[in-house]
This record gives C-alpha cells, structure tokens and sequence, in this order.
C-alpha cells in the first residue's frame, strides 16, 4: 500500500484491524451501511448510494483475483458493482476505488 500511495500516505489517516469482518460489524453497530463492491452484485453503486442519502456508509474492496471473502461478503449490507464495469468484468481494486470514492462524494 505505502509503495501505490506515493506520498499520499503520510497525509491520509489509517489504521490497521485484526479481523474485517469483526470491524465492520462495529462499523454497523456506530451506523455505518456496509456496501462491498463485486462484480455480481445485483444492484448497482449509484442505486445504492441514491437510496442512502446523508448516511455514513463504509465501502469495502475485495483482493484483485479472489474477492471477497465470504465471511466479509456475508457481514456487508449490500453487494454492488459499477454499472460499466460489466464488459470488463470487473477493474482493478485501485480503479474501482478511485470510481466508488467519487461516487460516493458525490452522494
């Protein structure tokens, strides 16, 4: 992560947990809607985001090749995709996180 960050890692806070699905479901229990991104989603990350105005949401990125892990699917709230993403199949985590971060500022 420091390595793709260049530089941007010493401005941007993070932290590190011991188990995501453990901190998600804190996340839940503090308000935050859960939404994963993943190429079968059903629903799209716009019609998730419209349904859910001013609710602070938390968006979750699996590992490029194997996803999510399914204790970590089965803890989010919603499984969404990026509309124009289907022909792709999906794009790479940075990419999709670049996408869903703006669109969820735009929100």
């Amino acid at each position: 992560m420091a390595k793709t960050a260049s530089g941007a890692l010493e401005r941007q806070p993070y932290l590190r947990v011991g188990n995501l699905a453990d901190a998600l479901i804190e996340l839940k229990e503090m308000g935050y809607t859960i939404i994963a991104l993943d190429g079968t989603g059903e629903e799209t990350l716009p019609e998730a985001l419209e349904a859910l105005p001013g609710r602070a949401i938390c968006l979750v990125f699996g590992a490029e090749g194997p996803g999510l892990r399914e204790r970590t699917r089965e803890t989010c709230d919603k499984i969404v995709r990026i509309p124009f993403a289907a022909d792709f199949g999906s794009l790479n985590v940075s990419n999709a996180a670049a996408v869903a971060l703006y669109a969820a500022s735009r929100n």
